[in-house]
């Protein structure tokens, strides 16, 4: 976390422990947030798990003399409103989309950000990376599976998650890497609180009528009471949140986008075994399908070129 590491000097083996470490963590934290949708709003979600994260950043910037002053006050403005719209269209999919179908469907990001990171940081994209291009959109198509019952308009929203996902990473890269990761996390939560305060005093002027916040109480219906049970899983998520949070930055800092976004597959594993834990969810055949699909785009995506334009032509926006 320190903020004088060069910006040139890639830990490609740590980054990939740290971002396999905090995917799991999410893929955790994301099957409780599933598991309270049915209780609470995304508003209160957002506005609950921030509060007792933004605390234990704090702390953990006094403890670990991390100034949380941005370098780069717009960028990390830029990136955690990109991020706030991913975890929006995620979260409101959950109560509509199996665990694993929403996160399979949110894991085209690595192919979206190896191809981002070829037109904005200079990597060259070879015919082999193009195929995984078309290999990862066959991959949607099996899950989705457009044109029949098993459609659902609600698989739209993981895949727009995914786009600000990937948007969010290259941006992290090339111009939020030498932000302290504890500045990221926490302009990330400070933007979680804010939209929750933001979401629940529109809701509350619109007034909207009973039947209407019926049809998906996750995102449009009212604050539902706390006690110690929901507070007690707003602190779990609060901390774990504060530790992905500060890991997935971290990852996207210090290594290639293109390379930590293969690992980041991490989270479908983690995804579908919470999901069959909680929920008792089995993906069927062209979830499956459609996931190994998806994985091996990631693959020849992410797998680095031959050869590459020169340094200098990078790091633009």
């Amino acid at each position: 976390m320190a903020q004088s590491e060069q910006a040139g000097a890639d830990r490609t083996a740590l980054g990939i422990g740290i971002i396999l470490a905090s995917v799991a963590t999410m893929a955790f934290a994301d099957a409780v947030v599933k598991l309270l949708s049915a209780d609470l709003t995304l508003w209160q979600v957002f506005f609950a798990r921030s509060a007792v994260a933004i605390p234990i950043l704090i702390a953990l910037s006094f403890a670990t003399r991390v100034a949380l002053k941005p370098h780069a006050p717009l960028w990390v403005f830029v990136r955690s409103g990109l991020l706030l719209l991913s975890w929006l269209a995620f979260y409101a999919s959950l109560p509509a989309l199996k665990l694993s179908v929403a996160a399979v469907a949110a894991y085209t990001n690595p192919i979206m950000t190896a191809l981002l990171s070829a037109v904005v940081i200079g990597e060259r994209v070879t015919g082999r990376q193009w195929g995984g291009v078309l290999l990862g959109f066959l991959g949607v198509i099996a899950i989705l599976q457009p044109g029949t019952d098993a459609f659902s308009w609600f698989t739209i929203l993981p895949l727009l998650a995914a786009a600000f996902y990937s948007v969010s990473m290259v941006i992290t890269r090339s111009k939020c890497r030498n932000e302290a990761s504890l500045v990221l996390a926490l302009g990330l939560h400070v933007a979680f609180i804010a939209a929750g305060v933001a979401g629940t005093l529109v809701l509350a002027v619109i007034g909207l009528e009973h039947g209407t916040k019926a049809t998906f109480p996750f995102l449009l219906g009212d604050w539902a009471p706390m006690g110690t049970w929901e507070w007690g899983l707003m602190a779990l998520l609060g901390a774990l949140s504060a530790i992905f949070f500060i890991g997935i930055a971290r990852a996207y800092q210090i290594a290639a986008p293109q390379i930590i976004a293969t690992f980041d597959y991490g989270y479908l594993v983690s995804a579908t075994l919470w999901g069959f834990i909680f929920f008792s969810e089995q993906p069927g055949a062209l979830t499956i399908g459609g996931m190994i699909l998806i994985t091996a785009a990631g693959l020849l995506v992410a797998a680095p070129a031959s050869s590459s334009v020169p340094a200098q032509g990078r790091d633009r926006v």
